[in-house]
């Protein structure tokens, strides 16, 4: 009765077509040039299959009886794929192909990894691999970061159908240049035969299919699904596994006869509905006897082409996948693939060839699914909503440590009608969030308007998760999130979910820097002008070790100092207790005063500082970490990159390989739950720091930064130790107050009196021995020098003497 159905369905589609057939025939008017010079590569399997560059979708590659790479959609006709001799592949059949980057093609011909480079048309092979392989996964990522970057990178190479955990698995972190073999420990557990291994980065996961006793099972390899498994399902003939583009979890495997689909990366497996105007004709396709030809998706939509010429059309989403015959085509089905090239948009490809020409044209057919769907023949629901929109279509967030993100979406439904909104986050071990909807005013015909606001945080932050169910908070991970209509009908063709993608890991646009209200310019101790002059300073042989040197220093630094990183130096007191105030910014913006955890490391060697805590009045509980510890275990490894996030242990949780030995070592860690001061010795001058977060739940980023202080006020350093000065003084003190009692005692005995008549005595004699002559000579200098004076004052002059006799007269 089913197959009946489906006759009396295709009878009244095959009525009026879908689709206006086009032939792309171009350069034919001049002479072709000949073909390449080595072995024309085919699909290994008889069925066609269209593979689309996700981020650029004009880049195409067709697999078939002959293999075609177009940079054009196929707009232009062209030659088939030769691979160079020089590449000794054999016979260059193609059982796998990957878009690895934005120019490299991995394809696996003849149990052989190639890599092709379309833009430069250079062919090579990757290193590492030394057994045979059959298949290439990776789930490319489009956005222009470091972290897309990096998902789009991994990449793992494999032997379908090979002996667990005995086969060989390569993987690589450079998008396909090298490989490494997967080490056999991570595959002990399994013992079934390999179905696939794939980078699943909706969960943050690698999945692996292992087969075994005719039943597919999912497994993972991260925390927290490393000890749980998927929903095991049929497995009777190989399956070829489509990740969707995306990062949304949702898969399609498939062969000739068996078509299932997954919205959670394998977790729970579902096989495809297929619906007849309003109403569903069985749950699984499959036992229709279909036997499946091409098979083409995006995002949201799956379609299949039959070997009958039968084709379907549908969406998956979260609550289930559903189909309907779209219509009946006349294909010559051998040559020919289906695939989409946008939404509501599925191009039917034929590969023709040109007897004159070596250079081969496509028939191409394009069906427009919302203007099919319309047919009133096909008896499909209208769309019962009339907007579904949001900002956040098509963008990447990011979502650091302690952060939140909030996201809206509009949605109008159809009049009479009502939604159900719908919420999703692929990764909810790494994300979690809350939803709810407002209404939010009327359209112009009365209509209501409602808005869907979420709020999104780490699913650690919110505390409502068994610590079981979160992934660890120390790793970074990613999420799409999706906004649907549970209730939305297929004809809502341009009305697809929202879906954004948000990575739970380093914020880019956040930086710190230390606070400068009180520099040493601005305090008039030292001159911008001149610390912009290329100024220099020198740092004394006795208070610095030179940076990866064993030995102390032998002679004085000379150091410039970098005015435009470091600006003026802040100034700080010598003997006060001091910690750098640490701002954090975002986009421009100051967003708080940070206080996790932090090192500080002068770059130039400078030890003259300490810190005001211990190991014992920092409460540790455990041995704690400082720089000479990371000096020791790594060498000569430059100081300033050796301690950081990744490595920090907490001294204030108990670790049972390094109790605490040693309470009254130095307490190295500045900020956190403790008030630990950086102390500066009696030095004045020029410091400089990096600083760096340690804390490994404050954020994923490497947080650090470079700043300067200029310590004032420290006296010179003392000849004599402090502690041997003040004991002299004291000595000193009570001999004299001693002496000062025992002399005058001892004077008034008749010993001190015979002691004190000697000692007269030897001093008249000395001063009679010693200094008479010298005393009467400068005795006679005095009055010689005494007679001149007074003549000069009172001797009258011959003339004076001459005007006195005269005056008497």
């Amino acid at each position: 009765m089913l197959l009946l159905m489906l006759a009396a369905v295709a009878t009244v589609v095959r009525a009026q077509p879908v689709c206006k057939q086009r032939k792309v025939r171009t350069g034919k008017v001049f002479a072709s040039m000949p073909l390449a010079r080595g072995d024309q590569l085919f699909h290994a399997y008889p069925n066609t299959y269209v593979l689309r560059n996700f981020c650029k979708n004009n880049i195409v590659l067709y697999l078939g009886r002959k293999v075609f790479l177009s940079k054009d959609n196929f707009e232009s006709s062209l030659p088939p794929l030769i691979i160079p001799k020089s590449m000794m592949v054999g016979v260059a059949s193609v059982t796998s192909a990957l878009f690895a980057s934005d120019s490299v093609l991995l394809i696996v011909v003849n149990q052989k990894i190639i890599s092709y480079n379309y833009i430069t048309n250079t062919w090579s092979k990757p290193t590492g691999i030394s057994s045979p392989v059959s298949h290439v996964s990776g789930d490319t990522c489009c956005f222009n970061n470091q972290f897309c970057l990096e998902l789009s990178n991994s990449i793992f190479v494999y032997f379908r159908g090979g002996q667990l955990p005995r086969t060989q698995i390569y993987f690589s972190d450079n998008g396909g240049f090298s490989f490494q073999s997967l080490p056999r420990e991570r595959l002990d557990r399994f013992n079934g035969t390999l179905g696939g291994i794939f980078h699943f980065h909706s969960m943050s996961q690698v999945g692996i299919l292992e087969v075994k006793n005719s039943l597919g099972t999912f497994h993972y390899l991260e925390h927290p699904l490393n000890n749980s498994a998927g929903v095991p399902f049929a497995y009777n003939e190989p399956l070829n596994v489509i990740i969707k583009e995306g990062h949304r979890g949702f898969l399609i495997l498939w062969s000739y006869q068996t078509l299932y689909v997954s919205p959670n990366a394998g977790q729970i497996m579902d096989t495809v509905h297929l619906w007849k105007g309003q109403k569903c004709l069985t749950l699984d396709i499959c036992l229709t006897g279909i036997t499946i030809h091409s098979v083409a998706s995006n995002i949201y939509e799956l379609a299949l082409l039959t070997e009958d010429n039968n084709l379907y059309y549908g969406s998956q989403g979260y609550l289930g996948t559903s189909v309907i015959l779209l219509s009946k085509m006349l294909l010559q089905l051998d040559d020919t693939s289906i695939s989409f090239t946008d939404t509501g948009v599925l191009e039917i490809l034929t590969m023709v060839a040109d007897p004159q020409f070596p250079a081969f044209d496509f028939q191409k057919c394009i069906v427009n699914v919302q203007a099919v769907l319309m047919n009133p023949s096909l008896g499909i629901e209208q769309c019962n909503v009339e907007l579904l929109e949001s900002t956040m279509v098509n963008q990447m967030f990011t979502i650091d440590m302690n952060s939140k993100l909030g996201l809206s979406a509009l949605l109008i439904p159809r009049p009479g009608k009502t939604l159900t909104p719908l919420v999703m986050v692929s990764n909810p071990h790494s994300l979690g969030f809350e939803a709810h909807i407002v209404e939010f005013g009327n359209t112009f015909d009365g209509n209501y308007k409602y808005k869907l606001e979420i709020e999104l945080q780490q699913q650690h932050h919110w505390g409502i998760a068994d610590t079981s169910f979160t992934a660890s908070i120390k790793r970074n991970a990613i999420s799409s999130v999706t906004v649907d209509i549970a209730d939305k009908t297929i004809a809502c063709v341009d009305l697809k979910p929202l879906s954004t993608l948000i990575s739970v890991g380093c914020d880019q646009t956040k930086k710190i820097l230390v606070q400068n209200k009180i520099s040493a310019c601005s305090m008039g101790i030292l001159n911008p002008v001149d610390l912009q002059g290329n100024y220099t300073y020198t740092i004394e042989k006795e208070a610095y070790d030179p940076i990866n040197h064993d030995a102390g220093a032998q002679n004085d630094l000379l150091v410039y100092y970098q005015y435009k990183d470091l600006g003026c130096p802040r100034l700080v007191y010598y003997d006060k207790p001091w910690k750098p105030v640490v701002e954090v910014w975002k986009n421009g913006i100051l967003e708080e005063i940070m206080n996790a955890e932090y090192v500080i490391t002068e770059i130039n060697g400078i030890v003259t500082y300490s810190y005001s805590l211990t190991a014992a009045t920092a409460n540790c509980r455990s041995q704690p970490q400082n720089w000479s510890t990371f000096q020791t275990e790594l060498g000569n490894v430059d100081q300033m990159s050796v301690w950081n996030r990744e490595n920090y242990v907490s001294c204030h949780e108990d670790n049972k390989n390094n109790p605490l030995l040693w309470p009254e070592v130095e307490y190295q860690i500045l900020g956190g739950r403790t008030d630990n001061r950086v102390i500066f010795g009696q030095r004045n001058g020029i410091y400089i720091f990096l600083l760096s977060v340690v804390d490994p739940h404050y954020s994923y980023c490497n947080l650090d930064t470079m700043f300067s202080v200029y310590v004032y006020g420290a006296l010179p350093v003392a000849m004599f130790p402090p502690v041997l000065s003040i004991t002299l003084l004291v000595i000193m003190t009570l001999l004299s107050i001693w002496l000062s009692y025992a002399i005058p005692k001892e004077l008034s005995t008749e010993r001190g009196q015979r002691f004190k008549n000697f000692c007269s005595e030897l001093f008249q004699n000395f001063l009679e021995s010693y200094s008479s002559k010298r005393l009467q000579g400068r005795l006679q200098w005095w009055l010689r020098s005494r007679r001149v004076r007074d003549q000069t004052e009172r001797i009258p002059t011959d003339f004076q003497k001459q005007q006195n006799t005269q005056m008497r007269q």
